[in-house]
């Protein structure tokens, strides 16, 4: 198939890795049934969750310096392999230590090590279109348990927590390593036919160079924007399932249910707000993303027994704020440093996503074991939605046009 129409099947390939990667959203599926066989308590079910996030974010900026040593084929297999294996692991009559280790350390690396590979895939096969290209593929992490939240409580319900591990396991290795054999970046010099791009998207030696992100206000500014946006995300992903039977006062099935419903929203929002940062800039977007935020928040705080409406478009705006996110930095870093330079420059930006997770997860099962409930949980976010607007309105103040050359420098 010529590169014009064959590009276009990467992104649903590559959407399928992440989707398998993306099981980790559905881990507020397995809490309850954790809880019960390792007689933990709230935060401590959450922590196999955080650690895995933790180290998704440290070996993600790691491995963007290998891709193009080893190749995106063999690193994608490599993190799938890991993954699968940590998986496997998890089903070992251990403790939540050995759990934390086999779930959150070993399939955390895998998910770190394959997670960008189909986004600088893609991303180098769509210089014309990166924006909708990335967010089209990274839907895959976001709409994950749409597929998987119901696929898990099903293996849950008819074989058990370990075993469900295993089916898992080997399920999400195999798709990924099929998957692997297509992954392949274009030439150095190829481009799309019929596209000249100007200054201000080409990318050229006077944008940010390797190295001197770290120099730029923009990026500590993304950075920070970015940790927040995950910090209140991640923790509502978390929590969604146990929050619904306890406050809301749902059954397990439907709590169940409703996580797939919020992936829905996870994956639209990493679609509009790719569209938005592309369109407009990543301070607009920002501003909307910590706005609706603010106003979930604002809804979580007042909810009670019976709110289901309350819960159900809370944790969808939630959902929806978070998986922009995962379009508005990658598509960022894009456009406002080196394209060359992607896999790395985006593997700093990413850090964030891990700070992120660690304090939203920690802080969410604190405040459950404190209190008794997660509602005081909604007061930080709220007060981290604000900060977030102020941070979005005086650090990311660059726009994508043609004066972005002489705002570089």
């Amino acid at each position: 198939m010529a590169a014009e129409k064959g590009r276009w099947l990467l992104i649903p390939l590559g959407a399928t890795v992440l989707l398998c990667l993306g099981t980790v959203y559905s881990w507020s599926i397995f809490r309850k049934p954790l809880e019960k066989l390792l007689n933990i308590n709230a935060t401590e079910s959450l922590l196999p969750f955080t650690v895995l996030l933790v180290f998704y974010a440290i070996l993600m900026p790691i491995t963007g310096f290998y891709i193009h040593r080893f190749g995106s084929r063999v690193v994608t297999a490599v993190g799938g392999v890991i993954m699968g294996f940590g998986y496997i692991l998890s089903s070992l009559d251990g403790n939540l230590q050995t759990l934390t280790f086999t779930y959150g350390v070993i399939a955390g690396v895998g998910v770190g090590i394959a997670y960008g590979v189909p986004l600088v895939v893609v991303a180098k096969w769509f210089p014309d279109k990166k924006g909708i290209a990335v967010g089209l593929t990274v839907i895959g992490f976001g709409l994950s348990p749409l597929i998987t939240a119901p696929l898990a409580k099903f293996f849950l319900d008819n074989y058990g927590v370990r075993q469900t591990f295993v089916i898992l396991g080997i399920g999400f290795t195999a798709i990924i390593l099929a998957i692997a054999t297509l992954l392949k970046t274009p030439p150095q010099d190829w481009k799309p036919s019929g596209w000249n791009p100007g200054v201000s998207v080409q990318g050229d030696k006077s944008t940010t160079s390797k190295g001197r992100i770290l120099q730029t206000p923009v990026f500590y500014g993304l950075w920070l924007c970015y940790s927040i946006g995950t910090f209140s995300g991640l923790a509502a992903i978390g929590i969604s399932s146990p929050l619904a039977q306890e406050i809301i006062k749902l059954d397990e099935a439907t709590a169940a249910t409703t996580v797939s419903l919020f992936a829905v929203f996870n994956a639209l929002g990493r679609l509009f707000f790719g569209w938005l940062t592309d369109r407009f800039s990543p301070k607009l977007a920002a501003i909307v993303s910590f706005t609706l935020v603010l106003i979930a928040s604002v809804m979580m705080l007042k909810a009670g027994e019976g709110d289901v409406a309350t819960y159900l478009v809370g944790f969808s705006l939630f959902y929806f704020a978070f998986g922009g996110w995962l379009a508005i930095a990658p598509t960022t870093t894009l456009v406002l440093f080196s394209p060359a330079d992607y896999a790395q420059n985006y593997g700093l930006v990413f850090t964030a996503y891990g700070a992120g997770a660690l304090g939203g997860t920690l802080l969410a099962g604190r405040v459950r074991d404190i209190f008794g409930s997660y509602t005081a949980f909604f007061y930080p976010t709220t007060a981290l939605a604000i900060l977030g607007i102020v941070l979005a309105v005086f650090m990311l103040k660059r726009s994508f046009s043609s004066s972005r050359v002489s705002e570089v420098n």
